[in-house]
């Protein structure tokens, strides 16, 4: 399963999105864009992004930016898997 499909997953579990998790893509909104997508789910996703690829995601790592889109949460997880 490549890095967009897990995210994707990851959100969808997060968010209890159901089948509507089918329907994201990389240009997918995810703040202002998914009405369940508030604090509480960012640090659900962070913390879900942490136990799925073993890594750890400072408080200062994170930005408004990199909840933008569902691609932009996969290319920042993607930098954290690979550095």
């Amino acid at each position: 399963m490549d890095t967009l499909a897990r995210v994707i997953r990851i959100l969808g579990d997060a968010l209890n999105l159901g089948e509507r998790a089918d329907k994201l893509t990389a240009d997918s909104p995810l703040l202002g864009g998914l009405p369940e997508f508030d604090s509480m789910a960012v640090v659900t996703v962070v913390t879900m992004v942490e136990d799925e690829y073993g890594v750890t995601i400072d408080d200062d790592e994170l930005s408004a930016e990199i909840f933008a889109t569902v691609g932009s949460l996969t290319e920042f997880v993607e930098q954290k898997v690979t550095a």
